[in-house]
């Protein structure tokens, strides 16, 4: 089978190519088209995946050799596009650039400016979306039976806007909800290979309110012992009484509305936000690659470590959160959920996952054709979402707040339309002012070149 990652030149594509090195089973992954603007990002990611395939022979003396996938780099999107099983849509419009500017405008105008929440998710859609679109019609002509799985932030709102073009054959995927359940299962010390998580909400935005084990709801269980909940990210990150009080765990990203003027604070306290810190990282490391393209797999490991030590580093802070568990930043995360996924589709192998789809009824206070993160039974024929417990009004408010936010940014991203988009900018819970949503609008286009067509 053939998988074309689009965005390949980027930094996280190795942990990808990683999963696939390690699937030995019928019908895997034996070709990886990349596909990137820039070709000296392509030329290191390409090296450090040679890297990776050379040493696979050292990591598994048990098991007979499999050849990797084979490996191709183009800067021709139809070209690699052609004859794809599976797309990986993994795109950074802007660059790390984009982010540092969506980050800092927002901060400046006194607003959180994070990558994919407020103002800041807001600017990276507006000039993303665009381009998502574009791209997912030449799926449709060039690619019409390929599956697309959708990496590429803000995930549900990028994955909603591509459906009309792809329709169900477009998935989007994140692994902040599997990777929250997983560490509750294991504060529970249940294995989280067998518990089912009554998880619902949309991109970056949810809550488990249930963790079902051996026919029992455990997640009471677990609300109750102050030290299950001290022993992972989101207990820390929220503290037990929060959590008691809301009977659920939120996602971590939904630390920047619990506590959003301390986050606020703690972001505009530091000497550089997280897009110049990675934007200067990653920068040093494409750099030493093109000069010593043989140490390229020992560079990204080393540049990988620190910025996952790093993340959500201001939040951790806020919340006395201390340094983040060596379990939160073991591999497995993304991409062990894209394998599983194309796995049970190309093989009909069942699987349950937490995906972005569409709602098809299951969430009440949204219509069917909204994008949801949400447990899903996957097959040959797709991800079909299954029924949860439906949200309390606090959180059925604030996605349905969101989703408007989502909806607006799409229209405005493909009619062109300002006046949209200083909807969508206001709409948003974390922005308290219609004057600084024009104003943030008005600053973003002015220092984003990708914005252009919302110039007066």
């Amino acid at each position: 089978m053939k998988l074309t990652i689009l965005g390949g030149g980027g930094f996280r594509v190795p942990l990808v190519y990683h999963a696939l090195l390690g699937d030995r089973g019928a019908g895997r992954i034996t070709s990886v088209v990349l596909y990137d603007t820039d070709p000296s990002r392509l030329s290191a990611i390409a090296a450090v995946l040679r890297q990776q395939a050379a040493g696979l022979g050292h990591s598994d003396v048990d098991a007979a050799p499999l050849d990797p996938p084979v490996v191709t780099a183009t800067t021709d999107l139809d070209e690699a596009l052609r004859g794809a099983d599976f797309i990986f849509s993994a795109i950074r419009v802007g660059g790390l650039e984009g982010r540092t500017v969506d980050e800092r405008v927002a901060l400046d105008l006194g607003v959180l400016g994070q990558e994919t929440v407020g103002a800041g998710g807001i600017a990276y859609g507006l000039r993303t979306l665009p381009v998502a679109v574009q791209i997912a019609q030449r799926i449709a002509a060039v690619a019409p039976e390929a599956w697309t799985i959708n990496f590429t932030n803000p995930a549900g709102m990028v994955t909603e806007a591509m459906i009309p073009y792809l329709g169900d054959r477009v998935i989007g995927i994140c692994d902040s909800p599997s990777g929250l359940g997983r560490r509750a299962a294991l504060a529970l010390g249940v294995d989280p290979s067998t518990a089912f998580y009554d998880y619902a909400g949309l991109n970056h935005l949810g809550w488990l309110r249930g963790l079902r084990s051996g026919g029992a709801d455990r997640l009471p269980e677990l609300l109750q012992s102050t030290d299950a909940l001290a022993s992972f990210e989101e207990g820390r990150l929220f503290g037990v009484d929060w959590l008691r009080s809301l009977g659920s765990i939120p996602n971590e990203y939904l630390h920047y509305y619990y506590f959003a003027r301390e986050t606020l604070a703690a972001v505009q306290g530091v000497r550089q936000t997280r897009g110049t810190f990675l934007l200067e990282q990653q920068s040093a490391f494409y750099a030493e690659t093109g000069q010593h393209p043989e140490q390229a797999f020992e560079l990204w490991q080393k540049t990988r470590a620190e910025r996952e030590s790093t993340y959500m580093v201001e939040s951790r802070e806020v919340a006395d959160a201390g340094e983040r568990d060596e379990r939160d930043m073991a591999a497995g995360g993304y991409e062990q959920v894209a394998l599983s996924l194309m796995r049970a589709i190309a093989h009909n192998e069942r699987a349950s996952l937490i995906l972005n789809v569409r709602n098809r009824g299951v969430l009440r206070h949204l219509d069917d054709d909204a994008v949801v993160e949400i447990p899903c039974t996957v097959d040959a024929n797709g991800a079909l979402p299954v029924t949860v417990s439906q949200l309390s009004d606090h959180q059925a408010g604030l996605v349905s707040a969101v989703k408007a936010v989502e909806r607006a940014t799409i229209e405005a991203a493909t009619t062109a339309s300002r006046a949209t988009a200083v909807k969508a900018f206001a709409y948003h819970p974390l922005v308290d002012s219609v004057t600084v949503a024009r104003s943030l609008l008005d600053t973003y286009v002015e220092q984003l070149p990708n914005l252009a067509y919302l110039r007066p």
